[in-house]
C-alpha cells in the first residue's frame, strides 16, 4: 500500500480459500474486497481536494486528525482509521498449521499476561465485552510490557504500537458464524501469524518503523 494518498488496497496475503475451514472464502472476499476496498476508495476521495494532505502518511492522518478541516476532519478519522486496521488484521493472519511466539513475544506475554492460556482467554473476553462493533488489540510499549485495548468502530489504539488486532465488525465473521463471536475469536485466533506478530515487536523495539504501520 501507498504510505499517503493516493491509498491503494494491498492484495490479500493469502489465497481466499487458504484459510478454510476457520474463516471462509466468501467471508475473506467480501471482508477484503468490498469493506476494505471501500475505506480505501472513500478515504482517497475525502482527499483529493486538498493537496495539502497527500504526503500525510496514514498514522498521522489518524493521529492528527483534529487538524484537518472541518468538511473532512471526521471522514478521514473513520476511514484512514478503517484502511489501517484492516491492513493490519489480514497482515497478521496466515494458514495453518498453528504457529507460536518467538522467545521476545512469548517472555513478555507470560510477564504480562502469565502465560500464553491466560492471554488467549483474556483477550476472548475482551472481543464479548466489545459492544456493537469494534476491535481488540494487543499493543506493546517501549519497555516490551503487552497490553489489550478496545476501540469501537473504526478507531484505532494510536499512538500505542499495536502488534494484533481482531475485527469484531458483523462483516468479519456473520456470513460464516452468524452471531457466534466467541466461535468465531477461537477459529480467528488459531490463525495468529505469530512469527508475523513476533517480527512486528521486534522492529519495534529497535526503533523501526517511525510511524506505528500497519
Amino acid at each position: 500500500m501507498n504510505r499517503h494518498y493516493p491509498f491503494s488496497l494491498p492484495p490479500l496475503p493469502y489465497a481466499y480459500d487458504a484459510l478454510v475451514p476457520h474463516l471462509d472464502s466468501r467471508t475473506l472476499a467480501f471482508h477484503h474486497d468490498r469493506h476494505f476496498a471501500a475505506y480505501v476508495d472513500n478515504l482517497n476521495r475525502l482527499l483529493t481536494p486538498y493537496p495539502a494532505y497527500h504526503n500525510w502518511p496514514l498514522a498521522k492522518l489518524i493521529m492528527d486528525w483534529e487538524s484537518l478541516p472541518d468538511t473532512i476532519r471526521q471522514g478521514v478519522r473513520k476511514n484512514a482509521g478503517g484502511v489501517y486496521n484492516h491492513e493490519l488484521y489480514f497482515n497478521m493472519l496466515a494458514p495453518l498449521p498453528i504457529s507460536s511466539p518467538d522467545e521476545l513475544l512469548g517472555g513478555s506475554i507470560v510477564r504480562s499476561f502469565s502465560g500464553f492460556e491466560p492471554f488467549r482467554a483474556a483477550m476472548k473476553k475482551a472481543a464479548a465485552d466489545v459492544f456493537g462493533s469494534g476491535y481488540v488489540w494487543l499493543c506493546v510499549n517501549a519497555d516490551a510490557q503487552l497490553s489489550l485495548v478496545k476501540t469501537p468502530n473504526q478507531d484505532t489504539p494510536l499512538p500505542l504500537f499495536p502488534l494484533l488486532c481482531t475485527d469484531l465488525w458483523e462483516h468479519a465473521y456473520y456470513l460464516q458464524y452468524q452471531n457466534r463471536r466467541g466461535e468465531y475469536f477461537d477459529n480467528w485466533f488459531m490463525l495468529v501469524n505469530w512469527p508475523a506478530v513476533s517480527a512486528r515487536m521486534a522492529a519495534y523495539l529497535t526503533g523501526r518503523p517511525p510511524y506505528p504501520m500497519p
